[in-house]
């Protein structure tokens, strides 16, 4: 299947449990959940692969911090299953990243990665404001 049609199918599935999304310039689909936006990254030549972000949550301005945010990017990541949280540029990212074969099997683990998100977030910024 294509990316625009698996595209259709999340932004689908995400219609149906109540998330609204769009399209950005990159094809990436761009949703909101409590408050917050997330994006789904979809590839081209691997159907298989999936990534849930939540982008530029944390604002590093400076260097000192920087080295902050490696160390508590580091904890985060190996305290929360399937999370992964790094510093991007000037900002810091959290991603989820898996294998499903289909979108549906994509939907039926959606909800306990965009919890997974949140706890590597929220575990992130705990050790951030130790």
């Amino acid at each position: 299947m294509s990316k625009t049609g698996r595209v259709q199918r999340f932004q689908e599935f995400l219609r149906e449990e109540g998330y609204p999304s769009t399209v950005d310039a990159e094809g990436d689909i761009v949703f909101k959940c409590e408050g917050h936006t997330y994006l789904i990254l979809l590839e081209e030549n691997d159907e298989q692969f999936f990534r849930i972000v939540f982008p530029n949550f944390w604002r590093i301005e400076s260097q000192e911090e920087r080295q902050q945010v490696e160390r508590a990017a580091l904890h985060a990541t190996a305290e929360t299953k399937v999370a992964k949280v790094y510093p991007l540029g000037d900002n810091t990212w959290a991603t989820i990243e898996l294998f499903c074969p289909t979108p549906e099997e994509a939907k039926a683990v959606f909800e306990r990665c965009l919890s997974a998100l949140r706890a590597a977030v929220a575990l992130f910024v705990e050790k951030m404001r130790l």
